[in-house]
């Protein structure tokens, strides 16, 4: 019971000795203190599960203190700890501890590394929060800390503009989110009379059918619910229309980018809807919203990947595109596929993350894949860490047929339920989606690799380089990454306006390592591999990137095994578990055989004909720059609600704060004051005649008052 405790509270601790100390005292301290406390809680943590797995452990409520009694409604700060909340601790903490780990080399020249690790660790401890909600109230607090927390470390580097503009991007859009989470919330504790989490779940079924007003219309109850917490869900996990924070949020340091961006933060709306799943099985609505949403965010992300050169941001959009194969998941009800492919996607994707973060450090500071290339001979062990985080995320493993075991890489196991679930779930537009969103994954993960390990050296073409060359002859010092951190952008990367930030594909050769245009060569550069804090962490991700798929299916998703260990946490659908295991063959092999399309597609264009890219680009210029610039949401968005919020805004601090509250009210106030010590200062001349006549029409004015009263 106590063990929660520590798990939970010990970042907060670790991150207010950090915070409020900072640099009084001293680097190693803070980072020692935080990095423990994380490693302390996922040591906490592991028990905790392998215990619910072996079914040892049983859920509980460690109550903490009474927190809110305001009339009917009444909210103890309680810690819940089951199954799903077992899950999510060991995947917080894990990810948080190697993160912290991996900071030390990688956070290792900057000035604010306390300041660095207390947001670390401020965030772990809101992230906690959430997953151990007894309440939607106590949940929602989890909520805004994680938004909070995100907000500061995105813009860790608030000197640079652009990392300060995407820290607000992501701030108002997950608000946007969060407005309709709260409206859940308040008509959840409307309809149920309660916020407490097991209460209203039991009661869930008795709502079925019934009706709400909401928005002058009768609706039914619980797709009114279900649809106001899904939106709340969409913002924070970054699912389509108010996705587009999640791919500016790579301005902030890697680690920032493998804990929030990949591991935690984006999977809390994965999290909610399964932990709330009893109230979206009353709503078929409400799942086939969830569905399609889901699905046309796999497949959009996926898209949009295929043309990025920025080595994160091919990795953003491919965890938005995994986010909707959970929520695709969730929606046809496949909930344990959806928290299974939650709990491989953490390892493999923050394997990727942080294995980006080790190539940038290779290649001083550069993060654009055009100017890689044969980097497998350098950096050998960020090399194969890498490859095991892409035989993962692609799916490669042996289908489980004609008597053959099933095997595989993390992402096979749990992706290829999702796939073969969405058929079962009677789905096949769904499941076609799918397949397809598996081979264009393929693609682009096989492409990132070939573009940064295989091929010639492009490095000589790189600013980023050759300022490295420049430092290496002696003749300054590169300033860049005291002020940016490992993650500077180009120069030509405007985040301010979005008009700017992706429109750079003028010319085809934008497209892959078909680079004609850029000279290759090494420039006199060597690539060096990353501290021993680095590779360590990327050596245990990739233990998780291996083998959590192959160890851990049968609980997740197997129809008895699974029905034992979610024990009713969730709504486990038995019998969606039976029937994905019986579907035809060649959807079993579907996923495979998507994932080998993509790689042979891949290994065509950019290693056997490296001219293929640029002549696709070429012939579908327009679709190339369609999908390069995001399908131009940003720019729509930009239209339709920034320009307008700030048109409106100048004309309220115009006309309404300048000509009228400052005119009337304190410029106002001034001015008489002023003209009042004009008037009054004329009398001040210094001679005593004008003092007594002054005196005489005071003395008059009184007694003619008194005379007159």
């Amino acid at each position: 019971m106590t063990s929660i405790l520590f798990i939970v509270f010990l970042p907060l601790l670790a991150a207010a000795i950090a915070g409020l100390g900072n640099k009084a005292i001293g680097f190693a301290p803070a980072k020692l203190i935080t990095t423990g406390a994380l490693f302390i809680s996922c040591a906490l943590s592991w028990p905790i599960f392998l215990g619910f797995l072996a079914g040892t452990s049983t859920a509980h409520v460690v109550p903490v203190f009474e927190w809110i009694a305001s009339g009917d409604m009444t909210v103890a700060w309680s810690l819940r700890v089951d199954q799903l909340t077992a899950v999510m601790l060991v995947v917080i903490t894990s990810v948080s501890a190697l993160v912290h780990l991996y900071s030390w080399g990688y956070m290792s020249e900057d000035p604010d590394q306390p300041r660095f690790f207390a947001y670390l660790c401020l965030f772990t401890f809101a992230m906690l929060m959430l997953v151990t909600a007894d309440t939607l109230v106590q949940m929602f607090f989890g909520w805004e800390g994680v938004g909070l927390a995100s907000y500061l470390l995105i813009g860790f580097w608030f000197r640079k503009p652009s990392a300060n503009a995407a820290a607000i991007k992501a701030f108002v859009v997950n608000r946007v989110g969060d407005l309709g989470f709260m409206l859940g919330i308040f008509g959840t504790f409307l309809v149920f009379g309660t916020v407490s989490i097991p209460a209203i779940l039991a009661a869930a079924p008795t709502m079925a059918g019934s009706t709400i007003g909401f928005l002058g219309m009768r609706l039914d109850t619980m797709t009114v619910l279900c649809l106001l917490l899904f939106v709340g869900a969409m913002g924070k996990s970054a699912q389509l229309g108010l996705h587009t924070w999640l791919p500016d949020a790579m301005e902030g340091p890697t680690p920032v980018s493998a804990l929030i961006h990949a591991a935690t933060m984006v999977t809390a709306g994965v999290f909610m809807v399964c932990r709330l799943s009893p109230m979206f099985e009353m709503s078929p609505t409400a799942l086939h919203v969830v569905t399609t949403v889901g699905a046309a965010t796999c497949l959009f992300a996926a898209t949009v990947g295929l043309v990025q050169t920025d080595i994160k941001r091919v990795i953003a959009y491919s965890t938005c595109s995994q986010l909707g194969y959970m929520f695709f998941a969730a929606g046809v009800g496949a909930y344990g596929a959806a928290m299974f492919h939650l709990f491989t996607h953490a390892f493999f994707k923050a394997l990727l993350f942080l294995g980006a973060g080790s190539v940038i450090h290779a290649m001083h500071h550069e993060q654009d894949m055009r100017y890689y290339g044969g980097l497998r001979k350098s950096i050998p062990l960020t090399f194969w860490a890498m490859m095991m985080g892409t035989l993962a995320i692609t799916g490669v493993g042996i289908p489980g047929i004609l008597g053959l075991p099933q095997i595989g890489f993390a992402g096979f196991h749990s992706k290829d339920a999702i796939i073969e679930t969405a058929w079962a779930a009677g789905q096949p537009g769904v499941w076609f989606v799918g397949v397809a969103v598996a081979a264009i994954t393929s693609f682009y993960s096989w492409r990132l690799m070939f573009l940064t390990f295989w091929g010639t050296p492009r490095w000589a073409a790189s600013e980023h380089i050759q300022h490295a060359v420049h430092d290496a002859h002696g003749h300054g010092h590169d300033d860049h990454a005291h002020a940016h951190g490992h993650d500077a952008h180009h120069p030509d990367e405007a985040h301010g306006n979005p008009a700017k930030a992706e429109d750079s594909g003028d010319h085809p050769s934008e497209h892959g390592p078909a680079q004609q245009d850029l000279p290759a060569g090494t420039g006199g550069y060597h690539p060096h591999e990353s501290p021993p804090p680095m590779l360590i962490p990327l050596v245990l991700l990739s233990i998780g990137a291996i083998a959590a798929g192959f160890v851990f299916h049968g609980y997740f998703i197997e129809p008895t095994s699974g029905e034992t260990f979610w024990k009713g946490d969730i709504a486990f659908r038995e019998h969606l578990m039976h029937a994905m295991h019986g579907v035809p063959v060649m959807i079993k092999l579907s996923a495979t055989i998507a994932m080998l399309l993509g790689l042979v597609t891949a290994w065509y264009a950019y290693i056997a004909n490296p001219g293929f890219p640029v002549a696709v680009a070429s012939q579908f210029r327009i679709l190339y720059r369609f999908l390069l610039n995001k399908y131009y949401f940003d720019e729509l968005y930009h239209l339709i609600f920034v320009r307008p919020a700030f048109a409106l805004g100048r004309w309220l601090w115009h006309r309404g704060d300048e000509k009228t509250i400052n005119r009337f009210g304190p410029d106002g106030a001034a001015w008489v004051a002023q003209l009042s010590s004009r008037v009054a200062g004329r009398f001040q001349t210094g001679y005593v005649y004008t003092y007594a006549f002054v005196m005489l029409i005071g003395l008059t004015a009184a007694v003619t008052w008194a005379i007159t009263k």
